[in-house]
C-alpha cells in the first residue's frame, strides 16, 4: 500500500517537471511516481552490481571461495 508524501520544488524546478508532464500527457504525480520508481530500480541495480564485484573480488583472493564456486558452478560434482 502506498502512503503519500510531500516534496517541495523550486519554481523552476517545478516548471520544468509540469512542462514534460505536459509534453507527456500526464499530471505532474505521475511524473512524479514514475521517475521516484526509475530511480528506485536504479539504485537497486547499482546496489546489486557492486554487491556481485564485491563477491567477485573476495573469490579472486580467497582460495576456498574459489573452489566453491568451481564446484557449484559445475553442479556440486554430482
Amino acid at each position: 500500500m502506498s502512503a503519500p508524501i510531500s516534496v517541495r520544488l523550486d519554481e523552476d524546478v517545478r516548471r520544468e517537471l509540469e512542462a514534460e508532464a505536459r509534453g507527456r500527457g500526464i499530471g505532474l504525480a505521475t511524473l512524479l511516481r514514475e521517475l521516484a520508481a526509475g530511480a528506485a530500480r536504479d539504485a537497486r541495480r547499482a546496489r546489486i552490481r557492486a554487491q556481485s564485484a564485491a563477491v567477485a573480488a573476495f573469490v579472486k583472493e580467497d582460495d576456498d571461495a574459489a573452489r566453491f564456486y568451481e564446484d557449484w558452478g559445475h553442479g556440486g560434482g554430482v
